[in-house]
Order: C-alpha cells, then structure tokens, then sequence
C-alpha cells in the first residue's frame, strides 16, 4: 500500500471517530494522571511577613517639684491654694486618705503651727490636731493664752501640716513627699503671713530647716523665709513621754516672751 493510500485511509478513520464524538486523542498506553499530578512542581508558600517588633514607649517623667511649684505659685488665696492643693495628682498619699487637711485656726493669726502629718482622727474630720495630741496642744496652748477657735489674731493661731493627706499606718513623711509637697506649705506661709512660726516634730523641721533632730533643736530660735521659727515636741511625742513636758513648757514660755516682744 502506498503512502497516499495510507493518508486517505488514516483519514477516513479518524473522521469517523469524530463523528462518533471522540474529541480527544488517546495514546497507545494508558497515562497515570495522579503521578502527573505528584510530580508536577508545587507551588513555593508566599512568604509571611513577619509583625514588627512592638516599639517600648518610655514614660513621660513629670517633675512633681516643679508641677507642685507652678501650682502652688498660681493661688492667689487661701480658697484658691486648697482647690490647688486638691487638685494635685503626683501625690500617692491621696489615693489612700479620706480626706483632705489643710488647716484650722484663724489665718490671721500672729501664730502659724506647721505639723507633721494627719492622722486616723484627723483623716477622718479633715482638720489638723483633733485627736489626743490635739487635745493636749488645746492645753498647751490655752497655757499661755492662745486658743485656735479665737476670732483675735492676737490670741490665736493658725495650724497646718506638711503633708495634707495621712501616711498608711502613720508612718513618717518620706524625704520625697516632703520635696513634693514643700511648695504648698511655702506658699500657705506668704499667704498667711505670720509673725512666728512653730515647727512641730522631727518632720516639720526637715522640711523647712532641712535637718532634723528635734530633742537638740527644740527650743533653738531660726529662721524660715525671713520669718523666726521655734522647733518644739510634736503633742504626740509627749504623750508617749511625759518627761518631755518640761521642755515643752519652756517652749511655750519663749514662744510667749517672742510675742510679748512683738
């Protein structure tokens, strides 16, 4: 057989198998698709980006000094310093305390008692000295004529504390609450403008005379922003040690002699 023959032959088959609706062609040998499958390369995973390292904020230090300043510099009165001194949120001691103490007294009085710190009685009624060793400053005080509830400024003083919150468990103002809250006092003294100061207790003389030490500076006249200063036993030292109370007394006699002098 020819080639030609073979052509039109080859060609009259396959148009036969397309009318019969064949629309492949099929090889000699069967074809495994499943190992074609496996053996075709598969696809490379898209590469996962990786989360960016969290970037660490450091905090904002505040100079609590220097907020405590322009607070305290910015009250124009008595009222004005207690809304300030309110309002101050550096100070860890004010979350834990009922209430705020800022003082008792007359503000026009001669006299200016600057305490330690509140404590439980004095959390509780938001007044400085009402407790046992405010009791016995009463007495004290009423010993040489002076008495806090007196409308004459001749005859009455004026009392407040460093720290206007109270300290857990009453413990000692802390060198940094002191610095905070040292500011406050300072402007409280320029409004109050007394003729003498009375430090009382190892906390109030650190603050202001900036040492402490109280049983050797007791009785000693100094100064504070131009003003004389006594040191003197805290009420509640000499409670706890009656035989203080002679050195007190004197106190009282010098505090009384320096108004005598005024």
């Amino acid at each position: 057989m020819d080639s030609a023959t073979e052509y039109f032959e080859a060609r009259a088959a396959l148009e036969w198998q397309v009318e019969l609706g064949a629309d492949e062609a099929i090889g000699d040998e069967p074809l495994n698709r499943y190992e074609l499958v496996s053996e075709a390369p598969k696809p490379k995973p898209a590469p996962v980006a990786k989360a960016a390292a969290p970037v660490a904020v450091k905090p904002v230090e505040v100079d609590r000094v220097a907020v405590a300043k322009a607070a305290a510099a910015a009250a124009a009165d008595l009222p004005a310093l207690r809304v300030a001194l309110a309002a101050f949120e550096h100070c860890e001691l004010k979350r834990g305390a009922r209430n705020l103490v800022f003082s008792d007294g007359n503000p026009q009085s001669r006299v200016m008692i600057i305490g330690e710190a509140p404590g439980r009685d004095e959390d509780r009624e938001g007044r400085p000295f009402v407790g046992r060793a405010g009791q016995l400053l009463d007495k004290m005080l009423a010993a040489i004529g002076l008495d806090r509830a007196g409308p004459d400024p001749a005859s009455s003083v004026y009392i407040t504390n460093i720290l206007p919150w109270r300290p857990p468990q009453n413990r000692d103002p802390s060198p940094e609450e002191i610095a905070m809250l040292r500011p406050f006092v300072e402007r409280h003294i320029e409004l109050v403008s007394p003729e003498v100061i009375v430090l009382m207790g190892n906390s109030s003389c650190l603050a202001m005379l900036g040492r402490k030490g109280i049983t050797r500076m007791r009785g000693n006249w100094d100064t504070v922003m131009g003003l004389p200063v006594l040191p003197m036993f805290h009420p509640a030292y000499l409670l706890r040690s009656p035989h203080a109370k002679r050195e007190a007394w004197a106190d009282l006699l010098a505090l009384k002699a320096k108004l005598a002098e005024g």
